[in-house]
């Protein structure tokens, strides 16, 4: 005799407080494979972090709900895992409603033919498609997206969902009106262009000297994101010149120790950073957040770091960075960096961020406007590091200069305040000298 089995759903969960919903972005396993306690079943996306959804029960994953580059509600049901021997018969929910005369005549296990995803309401409602006509082929007789869509090719919507079009289908007392669109997405999301269901990856049509590639949903977030800020915030922008000829020295002087001692390079950024949080203390409404009725500033002088990668480009923190020296903002900038590229960034690292710093230097830009990091209140760059003659004194001298660009929130910064705090960190980064410490 067979142990008795039970089927476990897994849900999306509430990755942070202020978290509505999340996309898939990629199952890693398939129905029909074995799944261990805390492995990872997908990769799931937030705003601006890609994180493991791993399983709450060893099992076998039977059927996923939710196909990738789908956003859901926190707490959607997005898979099924089988659990076997927990002493609980068969499935989560059986059907207690009266079947339609209409349905077409179903075989084996119905249990899960009338709980319906988001996913598949929001296509029926789409094509018209009574569900109560549509055969599932999922767990328990559970109607999925192929198989809306196969009845879509069939042809048999429209004819026969007249009815269902005038008058809601009422099924155990879960109620589905096609009519009315099936609220899919969060706050913010609402407003999201759909992810482009483009079928080919770098792929050139023939004839054609054009080839496409999918959108991912991360890269759908930052588009997302950047359109917010470009829309909401009123961005202003400015530059100022840096002498950097002593800071040059500065490192030269002490790079090769650090590698040794700290195991990392000692970059110009680390110095940056802690000339930009100095200044911040000097302004600290730099730090700040608009709030339409009021401006919120923030104690706490949280960096974010723009990291890019191959794909994507993501800001993880360097928390209370007013508490680090120069070697501690260097070893947290590396650890950062490391873990984004490697992926491995946990959502704590994304979250808290209140100014934005971008060093477009490291590609050899020279002067960038960039879009600040929203709802953050500005962002500034540090470009390339250049020799060049510069006058001094009257006369002429060969300088390393670099530039400084800040974009800023022109509903809560001004010119005034802004070149004043630009003028600090020029003079931050233009007083260090070989007594400067890094600890």
């Amino acid at each position: 005799m067979s142990k008795p089995t039970t089927f476990v759903e897994i849900t999306m969960p509430q990755f942070a407080e202020s978290l509505v919903s999340a996309t898939i972005g990629k199952w890693l396993k398939q129905p029909g494979d074995p799944v261990e306690q805390y492995e990872p079943l997908c990769d799931v996306l937030t705003d601006k972090v890609n994180a493991e959804l791993p399983s709450t029960v060893e099992g076998i994953l039977r059927e996923i709900l939710v196909e990738a580059g789908e956003t859901v509600d926190v707490g959607t049901v997005i898979a099924y895992v089988e659990v076997a021997g927990t002493g609980v018969e068969a499935a989560p929910e059986t059907s207690g409603g009266t079947a339609s005369s209409e349905e077409p005549v179903l075989q084996g296990d119905q249990s899960m033919r009338h709980r319906y995803s988001p996913a598949v309401q929001q296509l029926a409602g789409e094509h018209g498609v009574d569900l109560n006509q549509v055969i599932g082929t999922g767990l328990g007789g559970r109607i999925t997206r192929k198989d809306v869509l196969q009845f879509v090719e069939q042809g048999q919507s429209a004819s026969k969902n007249t009815a269902a079009e005038s008058a809601p289908v009422s099924n155990q007392g879960v109620s589905f009106n096609p009519v009315v669109p099936v609220r899919h997405s969060g706050l913010h999301l609402s407003e999201s262009p759909r992810i482009p269901k483009i079928e080919v990856e770098k792929q050139q049509t023939v004839g054609s000297n054009e080839y496409f590639i999918d959108v991912t949903p991360i890269r759908n977030t930052i588009a997302r994101n950047m359109r917010q800020s470009v829309t909401e915030i009123p961005h202003a922008w400015t530059t100022i010149e840096v002498d950097v000829t002593n800071l040059v020295v500065l490192r030269n002087k002490y790079k090769e120790e650090f590698m040794r001692r700290e195991g990392i390079n000692l970059t110009y950024l680390a110095f940056l950073l802690k000339a930009v949080v100095n200044a911040i203390k000097d302004y600290p409404i730099i730090n700040s957040v608009w709030a339409v009725d009021k401006i919120i500033v923030k104690k706490d002088i949280n960096l974010s770091l723009a990291v890019g990668t191959e794909d994507s480009v993501l800001t993880p923190v360097i928390k209370k960075a007013d508490t680090l020296n120069i070697a501690g903002l260097a070893r947290e900038a590396d650890r950062l960096a490391k873990a984004t590229r490697a992926g491995t960034l946990k959502l704590d690292d994304l979250q808290g961020g209140t100014f934005t710093i971008n060093n477009t230097g490291s590609f050899g830009s020279i002067l960038s406007y960039p879009i600040i990091n929203y709802p953050q209140a500005a962002i500034l760059t540090f470009e390339s590091i250049v020799k060049r003659p510069v006058v001094i004194n009257d006369m002429i001298a060969v300088r390393s200069m670099a530039n400084l660009c800040l974009s800023l929130d022109h509903r809560i910064l001004d010119g005034v305040i802004c070149g004043r705090f630009l003028q600090r960190v020029k003079e931050n980064m233009e007083s260090y000298d070989l007594d400067t410490k890094l600890y």
